[in-house]
């Protein structure tokens, strides 16, 4: 699931209020009659606006995505670290490997004590990469997308298959355990997310 463009929210939304604010105008005829002067002029609209104030608005929660996006950088960061010295290790310079991933699941390598407890702690059941761990911050994240909104459950849904599908192919076969473990969490969690909403309507 691409988060790219959250970012634009902001720039987007400033340039909707620059462009919704009105012109400033010098008024330069003095022969201006006083409903002109006031600067108020009264125009009826052609067109009835109704607001159901009992409708919810969701907004999405920007400053949370932020720190996810963070987090999930640095995170991946500490791990591309630990397969570089791990490949340099074995005499394969990092940068001429294909693929980090592709490298991780040809599995030809071997892992000092050291970055074996590393990885052991990140995947155990309350490591960063572990299933409750991730597939809670994939929850996160679409929450924080989409503010919350019901109905964009399915939305955000089929973006985590085919983000799924994607991490897959860059494997180059079918993921280890751990990740199916993870998809099937995170499709329970979808699965509570759309039952709670329906319970409330």
């Amino acid at each position: 699931m691409s988060v790219n463009g959250i970012s634009g929210y902001s720039s987007a939304a400033d340039a909707y209020s620059a462009y919704t604010q009105p012109a400033k105008t010098t008024n330069t005829d003095h022969s201006t009659n006083a409903v002109e002067e006031s600067g108020v002029v009264y125009e009826p609209s052609s067109k009835t606006v109704t607001t159901d104030s009992s409708k919810k608005t969701y907004t999405p929660d920007t400053n949370l995505i932020a720190r996810l996006k963070a987090d999930a950088a640095d995170r991946t960061a500490q791990l591309e670290s630990l397969v570089q010295k791990l490949m340099s290790q074995q005499g394969n310079a990092y940068g001429e490997a294909n693929d980090m991933w592709q490298f991780l699941a040809g599995g030809n390598y071997t892992v000092t004590e050291a970055v074996k407890a590393q990885a052991q702690k990140d995947i155990a059941e309350d490591g960063y990469w572990g299933v409750t761990q991730t597939s809670d911050r994939i929850m996160d994240m679409a929450k924080a997308l989409t503010g919350g909104d019901p109905e964009k459950i399915e939305e955000m849904r089929n973006a985590f298959e085919k983000g799924y599908k994607e991490a897959t192919k860059a494997w180059g076969k079918d993921l280890p355990s751990i990740s199916s473990q993870t998809y099937d969490a995170v499709m329970s969690k979808f699965d509570k997310w759309a039952e709670e909403s329906a319970s409330t309507i």
